[in-house]
């Protein structure tokens, strides 16, 4: 997996993916974690399978196992070093593969994606949010850093490596038979389960 469509592809594949995967872990990540899929979860029924799209060490899986504990669960992930992590969880399945080289193989109840498609190039979006789509037998989650308008900001002293926008709003103007069920905002500095300033988006096919 040498070659990539775009430079972030070979930017969180390489060294700063590795350290990304060093800063970000420990059990208050996944206590975070549990309470917003909680949240979005209740909105749910019948959730027997689960792929994420851009896994890194599987924080966002430990929660879902939990609150999940039947489901079958999948993981996308570009990263070496997190596919790494992501085995030492055990019975996942692992696509490790970038995002834009992933084929559905059958559809999963739901599908999600967190603070993963902020850091891909907006030329690149279209393919994922189809992606999104085609894996999807029922429900769609989306949690990102939320714009109005499409906006790029300097991430860690790096250009061209973080963009905010209405992922949403797109994916339900792109696809008509999608039904927005709820939504909710992440604060960083909420006392008990801060998580990171993200917007969450649950859609469902109707």
């Amino acid at each position: 997996m040498s070659t990539y469509k775009t430079e972030q592809e070979a930017f969180w594949a390489g060294e700063f993916g590795d350290e990304y995967i060093d800063r970000n872990k420990g059990a208050e990540v996944v206590a975070a974690n549990l309470a917003l899929f909680a949240k979005v979860l209740a909105r749910t029924r019948n959730t027997d399978s689960v792929i994420e799209f851009g896994s890194n060490r599987g924080l966002n899986l430990l929660a879902l196992r939990q609150l999940l504990p039947r489901s079958e669960i999948s993981a996308i992930e570009i990263n070496q070093k997190a596919v790494h992590e992501l085995e030492k969880i055990g019975g996942i399945k692992i696509y490790h593969k970038s995002i834009l080289d992933f084929l559905p193989d059958y559809q999963r109840d739901f599908v999600f994606i967190k603070g993963v498609m902020i850091h891909l190039n907006p030329d690149v979006l279209p393919q994922v949010y189809d992606l999104l789509y085609q894996s999807s037998a029922k429900y769609i989650c989306v949690a990102e850093y939320y714009n109005p308008t499409p906006v790029e900001v300097s991430y860690r002293g790096h250009k061209d490596k973080l963009f905010k926008r209405d992922f949403a709003g797109e994916i339900l103007d792109r696809f008509p038979d999608l039904q927005l069920v709820d939504y909710g905002f992440c604060y960083e500095k909420e006392y008990m389960f801060p998580n990171n300033d993200i917007t969450w988006f649950l859609m469902e096919k109707r």
